[in-house]
């Protein structure tokens, strides 16, 4: 049985407490997971713990874009958008199954944020510090062109667009694929464990953790060598249980996404495009979709549950008819949302428009390593720095000489599909596979899609599941995905699946409404669910599926 299997959370948890790890990372985002994989391949004794479920915070939330860092050229951050654009091509072709090239046109208007020239000259400079490939670097359109390659944007006063590449990814399968890649590596990994309280030798120094089983309360003492609080919005938290949260603190702001049906806002071309504020906004199809966002305010609610307000609702609509103002969304097309935090590092005694985006390391007195501000493109050289910092650390104490990162060209989990290149042959072959097994051709290839070299252990579970699946009352090709989430992927309530593990209930609430009752049954059983627990899992998703359209007014925490 695999190690990351929803049958084994508690064996993993209690081989954690065995003896002593060299390195307890705290968080299971993308941030987490990425250091796990960096420590783990590297030969480190490693374990994860994560309170909530993998990805379940900023890391399932955010828009979606394994970034270029073509923002941060405005602020002249020189050196961040020649690392980030160098970064990204490693993540893409690390797992070209998660991440795909899309091109993005950035509309300008007379007026606006951009200008023909300066649009030209910023997308020109960030070809050349970003590295981009030949085949991907900028274009100019002329306002004509412009219109022909998106007919809903705004006419009035289009002088032209720039042409450029991002890529598009799942962010909460991205997190997963790295974290099954640290687990075959040797990690231990865990979700729905929370650190109650931290552990230290006679000399005062961190030396483990107290972690709660959220499914059962059980308390487990973890010990190791070096902790690292990857916690993403939860840090200062840590860093207050330690006593140490003081001088850099974390700023939270919230984003938020809407997603509507593609024949209702039938988007042919990603699009980035200013506000009348001054912001700038994505609005992106994807899958028979169109997505928007994102919002950008400060938060000082519930950390563990940003939702969509009113008023957020109402600024990206508004946002959205400014730039496409043939299309009249409104209120009832919006068909699902998410909102995620954006963990930014504020230092004490500066002003609030002086907020880093950029990632930091922060060493307490006790030894407790926090990793603050990190971002989805960053999240390998983020792990590679602080785990060398580890190696460096174990080699001056106990003479322990490790590896340097190994990571640059590893696949993830699901990723060994050739790179790049190799993918579109990749998905063709599987589709053909699928398809004689008894698949449609779009069921096949949506699976290939999202399990990469994974595929065909879900194969496996269709072909062999079919009697099961018709007395658990499931359908065939869910059941298949879902046996693989508990096996293979520590799905262990209903959100993972529907939310983490398929992006469902973002990009096809309807999937969900489907199918949710007989996904709760066959996973009440599988897991031996008490009654209390079913009743919470089930509220817990019901919350979601309401949430997803319905806006709430946050509640102070």
């Amino acid at each position: 049985m695999n190690q990351f299997s929803s049958y084994k959370r508690q064996e993993t948890l209690s081989a954690m407490a065995e003896g002593r790890m060299d390195v307890l990372i705290i968080g299971g985002g993308i941030t987490g997971s990425g250091i796990a994989l960096d420590a783990a391949s590297r030969g480190m004794k490693t374990a994860v713990v994560e309170m909530q479920d993998f990805a379940a915070g900023t890391s399932s939330r955010s828009t979606k874009l394994v970034h270029g860092g073509l923002r941060y050229l405005k602020q002249f951050e020189v050196k961040m958008v020649a690392e980030v654009g160098k970064e990204r091509e490693i993540v893409y072709e690390n797992g070209p199954h998660v991440t795909t090239p899309e091109w993005m046109m950035l509309p300008f208007h007379k007026g606006g944020n951009f200008g023909p020239f300066s649009t030209s000259l910023g997308l020109r400079v960030y070809d050349y510090l970003a590295g981009v490939k030949k085949k991907e670097r900028r274009t100019m359109f002329s306002p004509e062109e412009a219109i022909e390659r998106e007919p809903l944007i705004k006419r009035e006063n289009l002088r032209g667009a720039g042409f450029y590449v991002e890529y598009k990814t799942d962010d909460a399968r991205l997190t997963l694929e790295v974290m099954k890649k640290a687990v075959e590596h040797g990690a231990l990994s865990a979700n729905y464990a929370k650190v109650v309280d931290f552990l230290y030798n006679k000399e005062g120094k961190i030396d483990g953790a107290v972690v709660e089983d959220q499914t059962d309360g059980k308390h487990y003492h973890i010990y190791a060598k070096k902790v690292i609080n990857a916690g993403g919005p939860w840090v200062d938290r840590l860093r207050e249980i330690d006593g140490s949260k003081k001088g850099k603190t974390l700023h939270l702001t919230k984003g938020v996404h809407l997603v509507f049906d593609g024949e209702r806002f039938p988007l042919k071309q990603a699009i980035y495009y200013d506000t009348p504020d001054g912001r700038m906004v994505f609005a992106i199809p994807r899958d028979g979709k169109t997505y928007v966002g994102t919002t950008d305010t400060d938060y000082e609610g519930d950390i563990a549950h940003p939702t969509m307000t009113e008023a957020d609702r109402t600024y990206l609509i508004e946002s959205i008819n400014y730039m496409f103002p043939t299309v009249n969304i409104t209120v009832e097309d919006v068909e699902s949302s998410w909102a995620g935090l954006r963990p930014l590092v504020h230092e004490e005694g500066k002003d609030p428009s002086e907020i880093s985006r950029k990632d930091e390391v922060f060493i307490s007195d006790s030894g407790l390593i926090s990793m603050a501000g990190g971002k989805l493109t960053g999240y390998r050289k983020m792990a590679q720095n602080v785990i060398d910092q580890v190696r460096d650390m174990l080699m001056e104490e106990e003479g322990i000489r490790y590896s340097d990162s190994e990571t640059k060209h590893m696949p993830i989990s699901g990723g060994d599909v050739g790179g790049s290149e190799g993918f579109e042959k990749f998905l063709v072959e599987k589709t053909k596979q699928g398809v004689s097994l008894g698949l449609s051709e779009d069921d096949a290839r949506e699976l290939a899609d999202l399990y990469g070299s994974n595929t065909d252990t879900v194969f496996e579970y269709y072909k062999t599941g079919k009697e099961a699946a018709e007395k658990a009352g499931v359908d065939r090709v869910v059941f298949a995905m879902l046996q693989y989430a508990l096996a293979y992927e520590l799905a262990y309530r209903p959100v993972d699946f529907f939310v983490r593990r398929t992006g469902a209930l973002f990009f096809a609430i309807e999937w969900v409404h489907a199918h949710k009752y007989a996904v709760i049954e066959y996973m009440a059983n599988e897991l031996q669910w008490t009654e209390a627990q079913k009743k919470a899992y089930i509220e817990e998703l019901e919350q979601l599926l309401k949430e997803a359209v319905e806006p709430t007014e946050a509640v102070m925490a």
